[in-house]
């Protein structure tokens, strides 16, 4: 129930002695793409629920993603397709039916940069072993295409090139979309949040200040999606911090104006040698985002080895490609994801229920429908609440604008020739 400071609502009503006090169903940490996609599905559902971000939407991993709705090729490549990670390959449809507005959320506004991606082999034995595990696995199956249908930039491959019909979107958009559609229910707390947890253990307290005003959230639940902040966020709820692990990548990113557009995957046996998403910047540049293993091993390069590792790389798995007149440049991120034994991958999505406090990890964008689904089926039904009432109470509180991609920050560029 939603409930004013003053009003009782029973013997686990706790009185505020300042500021204002309305009552949720759940409240969300962190707005990137799990946190805001389970914000819509709650919504829907019927639940009375504010997301909370402290900086920009998508500012930690979704908006430096290449933002390939993957249906599982890693998993394919490495032999390690599980039962669990087999889900996995349902995602493509899920998103697909989403950004044709067949489904919700519905995601008709979000960009879709390609309708398909690539995969490319060099001659090597490894990555036409490669071919053939991807070839048996994934839900979306790759095609072979005639050397007269290949993309631009594959046009000196020597290997087979294939169509994999999984969309690249654009994750700037996907995160503008679905905060439009959720504005009243999405709060920013910059660092001026704080925690109390009642006595009665019933309800968490959420209390936020913004010069005189204090608002205090009293939510039932409190879901975590906040990636990488989770860590900080579970030592202000007082909870243990050994379920998370952090896998960092260093990628690479490449702008011109002349630079051929590609999305897709060069694979070497287990492995994606290079993963290349193609986008454009604010002057009209396209920008090659350039992962897979390329950002795996340039974890222990500065930025100089790693573009030198970076050319050599395109050139040797893109038959000879050159890249005249180009910039280079690159970033890092750390993956979080929950904890394993092995500090390998998880194969898929991780909820940890600790009373009436979930901590969540996708794992991969891709994988954001199947985190919310989990959520949703460990929740109590809503209670009967005003959800119009209690975003109306919260309308001139600020909201968070929308990261921007990496290409779009401040940062050094280097001459590639």
């Amino acid at each position: 129930m939603l409930s004013l400071d003053g009003a009782s609502s029973g013997p686990d009503d706790w009185h505020m002695a300042d500021g204002l006090s309305l009552r949720a169903d759940a409240v969300i940490f962190g707005g990137g793409v799990a946190g805001l996609w389970l914000l819509d599905a709650l919504h829907r559902e019927g639940y009375a629920v504010i997301l909370l971000e402290n900086g920009a939407l998508g500012q930690g991993q979704t908006v430096v993603s290449q933002g390939i709705i993957h249906g599982g090729l890693k998993y394919t490549l490495s032999g390690a397709f599980t039962s669990s990670a087999a889900s996995v390959r349902e995602m493509p449809e899920v998103w697909r039916t989403c950004l044709e507005g067949r489904s919700h959320p519905n995601l008709q506004r979000t960009r879709v940069r390609a309708q398909c991606c690539y995969l490319w082999r060099t001659e090597s034995i490894a990555s036409r072993l490669g071919m053939i595990g991807a070839s048996v696995g994934l839900r979306v199956k790759p095609t072979k295409i005639a050397d007269s249908e290949r993309p631009a930039a594959l046009a000196l491959v020597p290997g087979t090139v294939s169509r994999l019909d999984e969309q690249v979107i654009d994750p700037a958009s996907l995160l503008s979309d679905l905060a439009l559609q959720h504005r009243t229910r999405i709060l920013k707390t910059g660092n001026q949040h704080s925690f109390k947890i009642a006595k009665h253990q019933s309800e968490t307290v959420v209390t936020l200040n913004r010069g005189d005003e204090t608002l205090h959230l009293r939510a039932d639940t409190v879901i975590l999606t906040a990636g990488k902040g989770n860590a900080e966020l579970r030592e202000q709820f007082g909870l243990k911090n050994h379920t998370m692990q952090l896998r960092p990548l260093h990628m690479v990113m490449v702008r011109g104006e002349n630079l051929p557009e590609i999305n897709g995957h060069c694979v070497d046996g287990s492995k994606t040698r290079v993963t290349i998403t193609s986008d454009r910047d604010r002057m009209g540049r396209i920008i090659w985002q350039v992962g897979g293993q390329l950002a795996e091993d340039g974890v222990d390069m500065d930025e100089r080895e790693l573009i030198a590792h970076a050319r050599q790389e395109i050139s040797e798995s893109m038959g000879g490609l050159a890249l005249p007149g180009c910039e280079w440049a690159t970033y890092r991120v750390d993956r979080a994801e929950a904890a394993t034994s092995t500090g390998i991958r998880p194969d898929g999505v991780a909820v940890i229920e600790e009373g009436k406090v979930l901590t969540a990890w996708p794992t991969k964008l891709a994988l954001a429908p199947m985190l919310s689904k989990n959520i949703l089926a460990k929740l109590p039904k809503p209670a009967e609440t005003c959800a119009t009432e209690l975003e109306s109470h919260l309308a001139n509180w600020p909201r968070p604008d929308i990261a921007l991609p990496p290409w779009e920050l401040e940062r050094t560029w280097f001459a590639g020739d």
